[in-house]
């Protein structure tokens, strides 16, 4: 992808955040081919806080490089185009979607989906990670999923991201 392509990745992806604000959270791709957005409080979220010991660094470099979210998710599959419009799939492509933002050390914002949703459902995964000392206080805002999901994802974030990243140094 040429840098003006990115751009236009970026850019696009950017509009689609802000649509998903707008319409309460939560995006169907087919609002985007109609023009249109569902009602409002048709999506939950989450928000959560973690102290890593690892630096801001050492996370980022965890939750966009293939081969280290691969050792932390138990070896699953694991497959991430770490540029912004970049896809992934991880944990055997169970989670899927797009890198909207990146701000190396700073900032990860995704277009993330489970692949059992129903079609074309995407939500927003926002990544803050703030230096703390030598570590990392990572702030996590999920949005824009379907509310019946909200204990799971809760779970599975501590589960299958906060309690591998702790491992890191």
């Amino acid at each position: 992808m040429s840098e003006t392509e990115g751009v236009k990745v970026v850019r696009y992806a950017l509009v689609l955040a802000a649509m998903v604000a707008a319409a309460g959270g939560h995006l169907r791709a087919e609002d985007t081919k109609a023009g249109t957005a569902p009602a409002a409080g048709a999506a939950a979220a989450i928000h959560q806080e973690v102290e890593l010991r690892a630096s801001p660094g050492r996370v980022y470099d965890a939750l966009l490089a293939a081969k280290q979210f691969s050792a932390l998710s138990g070896g699953l599959a694991t497959e991430i185009d770490a540029r912004a419009g970049g896809a992934f799939s991880c944990f055997g492509g169970h989670i899927i979607g797009r890198n909207i933002e990146l701000v190396p050390q700073q900032r990860i914002v995704q277009a993330w989906r489970v692949v059992d949703w129903p079609e074309g459902v995407y939500s927003i995964a926002r990544f803050e990670l703030k230096a703390e000392g030598a570590g990392t206080r990572l702030i996590l805002d999920h949005t824009g999923f379907p509310p019946e999901k909200k204990e799971h994802l809760a779970e599975g974030w501590e589960t299958h991201y906060w309690t591998p990243l702790r491992t890191l140094r």
